[in-house]
Order: structure tokens, then sequence, then C-alpha cells
């Protein structure tokens, strides 16, 4: 047996863990990977551990302010989306000059 297919198999499971516990975050990577873009440029080997340890850094921040904010603490996946779509919407509101 190949290493593909445990490694694909203990990613799935792994991420399915985490969804499961926090909910969908998918604002994290829209925001974030044009963020890191924004701070070390296009060149994806330094890139990438920003995203890593901007991405985690993000939903730390999003966790403590929804643990802060309620008694009750609303899934994260909401808490992201409010925080996040603003941040995406002024991402593309800078970035519209270089569309056209």
């Amino acid at each position: 047996m190949s290493v593909g297919m445990p490694l694909v198999l203990s990613a799935t499971l792994m991420t399915g863990a985490a969804v499961s516990i926090s909910g969908i975050v998918g604002w994290v990577g829209l925001v974030i990977s044009d963020m890191a873009r924004m701070l070390v440029g296009p060149s994806f080997d330094r890139m990438l551990p920003v995203k890593m340890v901007a991405g985690a850094l993000f939903v730390l921040m999003v966790d403590d302010i929804a643990r802060a904010a309620s008694s009750m603490e609303p899934p994260l996946g909401i808490v992201t989306s409010v925080i996040g779509a603003p941040l995406f919407i002024v991402l593309l509101l800078r970035a519209k000059t270089s569309w056209l």
C-alpha cells in the first residue's frame, strides 16, 4: 500500500473532526490569503508560513472575541463571517484599481 491513501484518509478524518467541532470557517482562507500576499508579496516560499501563522492567529482571535462577547458561545463560522466579510470587501475595494 502506498503512502498516498493513508495520508489522504488521515487528512480527511482530521479535517472532518475539526469542522465538526468549530464549523465551517471559509472566510479565513479568503481574507488571510490576500492579507498575507499584501504583506510579503507573491513569493510562495515566504507567503505559506505567513498564511499558516496568520490564519491560526485569526481563528484564535475570533474565538476569543466570540467567548468574550456572549455567555453562549456562537459558532465560530458565524463570527468569522461577521469579521471576515467586511475585511474581504475592504481588500476587494483596495485591489479594484489593479483590475482596471
